[in-house]
């Protein structure tokens, strides 16, 4: 079957929506990507007008509107879901300036958080909440509001995955904001080079676009060299679309 036709199988499927076909099956076992069931051996096959649709749209939320207004603020500017940004900083406080206020005003309004994010890093997250926020730390991550772990694996395969459970599961919980801070310092340790990392970050970045999220990686400056930085904003095309100062502490 060629690509141009109607009915596409799971890898041509893949190929439209630039995703694995392990997501492709993933979705379609879970109702979230439409699929019909052809031949003796029950293949799947997918209309090329549902995964237009499903390219603009939220999984879990078929009738969503194509456009969704901005409905996070950071550092003062109001930034559209399904965005991607990666702040840069040079100091343990300009490490916290914007994400963890972002984290904060998601957990007040009761959106699901996610922060990757070990050791010392961790502790300042958790500090600087607790002090400067009055967020319950312990609540809030023994609750599950708050989600923290080391990263989301030690592959982009496994990574991905593992976004698309935690994502989906939100939505199917009644989500329609989900908000991500992932130190980049603390998930490159579970990667086999830097190179890895930003093969992650690059799928990252196209998974996330099916998803109501907004979601900052923050690098340390400290941490990361100059032609890594540099691939790192080429990784973050949303960045641009902002006042890129922000981003910068």
């Amino acid at each position: 079957m060629k690509l141009g036709s109607s009915l596409l199988n799971t890898k041509e499927a893949a190929r439209v929506l630039r995703v694995s076909e392990a997501s492709i099956r993933r979705w379609s076992d879970s109702g979230l990507l439409p699929a019909r069931r052809l031949g003796p051996r029950r293949e799947r096959r997918f209309e090329l007008s549902e995964l237009e649709h499903f390219l603009g749209n939220t999984p879990g939320n078929r009738q969503a509107p194509l456009h969704v207004p901005p409905a996070v603020r950071i550092g003062g500017a109001s930034v559209p879901l399904r965005s991607h940004f990666a702040p840069i900083y040079s100091t343990d406080a300009g490490g916290l300036r914007l994400s963890v206020p972002f984290l904060a005003d998601g957990l007040r309004a009761g959106q699901p958080c996610f922060l990757a994010a070990t050791g010392p890093v961790l502790e300042r997250y958790a500090k600087a909440l607790t002090k400067d926020h009055a967020i319950d730390f312990e609540k809030a991550t023994g609750s599950g509001r708050l989600v923290v772990m080391a990263g989301p694996g030690a592959t982009v395969e496994e990574s991905i995955a593992n976004w698309e459970d935690k994502f989906a599961k939100a939505l199917a919980a009644g989500a329609t904001t989900i908000r991500v801070v992932g130190e980049m310092a603390c998930e490159r340790r579970l990667f086999a080079s830097d190179a890895d990392m930003m093969a992650y970050e690059e799928a990252y970045e196209l998974m996330t676009r099916r998803f109501p999220a907004v979601t900052l990686c923050p690098y340390d400056a400290r941490e990361f060299g100059g032609e890594t930085i540099l691939r790192v904003l080429k990784a973050h095309p949303d960045m641009f679309q902002q006042h890129l100062g922000l981003f910068l502490s």
